[in-house]
């Protein structure tokens, strides 16, 4: 992984404003939605840093004024423009805020906050990176794979093959298993993972997805001695520090996933099936 996707403060705070942004691009995904969005005078994000987004109209709109508060997102791409940033976003269409955004047509304003957070850190040298994903949390391990190019062994898990349609969105050959078998082997994307660790320990991985995904993936690689950094997510309403609202425990205390993470070291944490904490 080159320095510049390497993020050196030890957490990240705010940005001093939202951007504006203008959607580019909706693409139907399967079961998914592909949102891409042009943002002007925006850094340039790190893999594995997230986004609060928002509509720039009719937020809050809704019934019970729902969806009330922004929603974060890890970008899954970032291209580099001449004044700003085009950013990709996986979403899928599951609650107020997913809907809202899904609906968002080619032309239509966004505003986002970002980038926040600390995301993924590089490999120990003389390891394989290998990613692992599962559902809508394969997302940051798109930009993950581009930083490492070559490198990278990939492993998704999805619940059917509709879902599994992300899995085109990687360059390299990803290795895919759904819960019904309808795409690639039927099981469980930690299955995968056994079965690799078996085959080569000297790994580390990169993995995001659902809580219950994450702690099997922990105690895999705990019992192999492998590392790994965990995507984590929990419910956040500011995304900067301030409403406490995304706090995890830790061996040492507790965190906040949106400046001490989303990324976590696997050893950090005596669990990764916090409540909330997942894709």
């Amino acid at each position: 992984m080159t320095e510049a996707v390497v993020a050196t403060e030890p957490r990240t705070l705010s940005p001093p404003h939202r951007h504006g942004g203008v959607v580019t691009q909706v693409r139907g995904l399967g079961e998914y939605v592909l949102l891409s969005v042009t943002t002007l005078g925006a850094p340039a994000p790190c893999p594995g840093q997230f986004y609060m987004l928002s509509t720039a109209e009719g937020w809050g709109g809704g019934a019970d004024e729902r969806p009330y508060l922004p929603r974060a997102f890890s970008y899954a791409r970032a291209r580099p423009e001449d004044d700003g940033v085009e950013l990709d976003f996986l979403l899928e269409d599951v609650g107020p805020g997913t809907h809202r955004l899904a609906l968002l047509a080619e032309g239509e304003a966004l505003a986002l906050l970002g980038p926040l957070g600390k995301g993924w850190r590089p490999a120990t040298r003389g390891r394989r990176p290998l990613l692992v994903g599962g559902g809508i949390g394969v997302a940051p391990l798109l930009c993950l794979e581009e930083a490492l190019g070559r490198d990278a062994t990939v492993l998704l898990g999805f619940r059917s093959a509709g879902h599994a349609a992300a899995a085109s969105l990687f360059a390299g050959a990803a290795k895919v298993a759904t819960d019904d078998g309808s795409a690639g082997r039927r099981g469980l994307v930690t299955e995968l993972l056994d079965e690799r660790l078996d085959r080569d320990a000297s790994a580390t991985v990169f993995a995001c997805g659902p809580p219950a995904m994450l702690e099997a993936v922990r105690a895999l690689c705990a019992e192999r001695r492998v590392p790994a950094q965990l995507a984590m997510e929990s419910g956040m309403a500011c995304g900067f520090g301030a409403c406490f609202g995304c706090v995890v425990p830790t061996r040492t205390g507790y965190v906040r996933l949106c400046v001490d993470g989303p990324v976590l070291d696997a050893d950090r944490l005596d669990t990764a099936a916090v409540r909330g904490a997942g894709h």
